[in-house]
């Protein structure tokens, strides 16, 4: 049997193309530096409006402070930082949820507007975004696919729970935002709701967001700042050296304070431009580059997911869908 294989296919017009590696780049960093924009940016509004300082010193207190504990506190330190904040992420989101769920309409749970599905995928995809930890995950557990589909499974499972509970207790009580004349009321961050059903809701909201963004913040500054020091190729890993931290941490800090909204723009840009192209179209394009490019080779894995072809175009077609209605509907007016 011939080795190589004549191919027409869509692996041997990505082969031809070249090397990805540019365009992954990219990818990367614009979720990376779109999402710090967007921690940054929201917990400098909490901070500034919790103790009425300047939004420029509340940003620059907490890109410095968590910035400062990446660079200069070892794994052990961040490690339990990380956990305390996450202990108290679990504990305000049960108070939010017991509080707003005692005026829940279950009524409101059958209501679907199935023309936003396609606006909501973008935060979906950004919110369930695991895939640059898998490799993390694969070397701690040794290899071992048992225990890797597992924490796969639960890691994203847990989340998606949590997720459920939180949609449901937002739309479960969206009958209060009914007028007297049957108009729904537009209300673009759906916190306000809660914020206006008990007195000790507003403050515990403000405090749930704020650990749950400074948890994401030192993923991604992490992550980033590792990212950059391969990037750069600087030498021993740039555990000390402070320009990828530098890079990492002040041009998003300088974004973050022109707008006040930049907050959901950020998201946005994010989930659409970011999550979709680096998680979406490129693993699909990637999986059938290697599976289809004409090169006759039996397949060391054998493919985990069903589908072949059609699986693999319905995902590059459904990414590729959302990312142009979104950009079609930002150009008109």
């Amino acid at each position: 049997m011939s080795t190589r294989c004549v191919s027409l296919d869509l692996g041997g017009f990505l082969s031809r193309l070249g090397s990805a590696s540019s365009l992954v780049s990219g990818a990367y960093l614009f979720i990376h530096y779109a999402l710090l924009v967007a921690y940054i940016a929201r917990s400098s509004d909490i901070v500034t409006n919790a103790v009425g300082i300047p939004l420029w010193v509340s940003a620059t207190l907490f890109t410095s402070t968590l910035g400062g504990l990446c660079y200069f506190g070892s794994q052990r330190v961040i490690g339990v930082v990380n956990g305390g904040l996450v202990v108290g992420i679990l504990g305000s989101f049960g108070l939010l949820v017991t509080v707003g769920s005692s005026g829940l309409d279950f009524n409101s749970l059958l209501t679907a507007n199935w023309v936003a599905v396609p606006h909501s995928i973008p935060v979906i995809a950004l919110a369930f975004v695991y895939q640059n930890v898998v490799p993390v995950v694969t070397t701690s557990l040794e290899g071992d696919l048992p225990k890797i589909r597992t924490a796969v499974v639960l890691g994203t499972g847990i989340p998606l729970v949590l997720f459920l509970i939180w949609n449901a207790v937002i739309l479960g009580t969206s009958s209060s935002l009914v007028d007297p004349s049957g108009a729904v009321q537009a209300i673009s961050d759906p916190l306000l709701r809660l914020r206006s059903a008990s007195g000790i809701v507003a403050p515990t909201v403000e405090v749930f967001s704020f650990l749950a963004i400074a948890t994401s913040f030192i993923g991604f500054v992490l992550g980033l700042s590792d990212f950059l020091c391969d990037l750069l190729k600087i030498p021993g890993g740039g555990r000390r050296s402070p320009l990828p931290y530098l890079l990492t941490l002040i041009p998003p800090m300088f974004l973050a304070l022109t707008s006040r909204d930049i907050f959901y723009q950020a998201l946005d840009f994010a989930g659409t431009y970011g999550v979709l192209v680096l998680f979406g179209i490129l693993p699909a394009a990637m999986a059938w580059s290697e599976r289809y490019s004409g090169i006759c080779l039996p397949p060391s894995v054998k493919p985990i997911v069903p589908g072949g072809r059609l699986t693999l175009a319905f995902f590059i077609g459904a990414a590729g869908f959302v990312i142009t209605s979104e950009a079609i509907s930002k150009l008109l007016p």
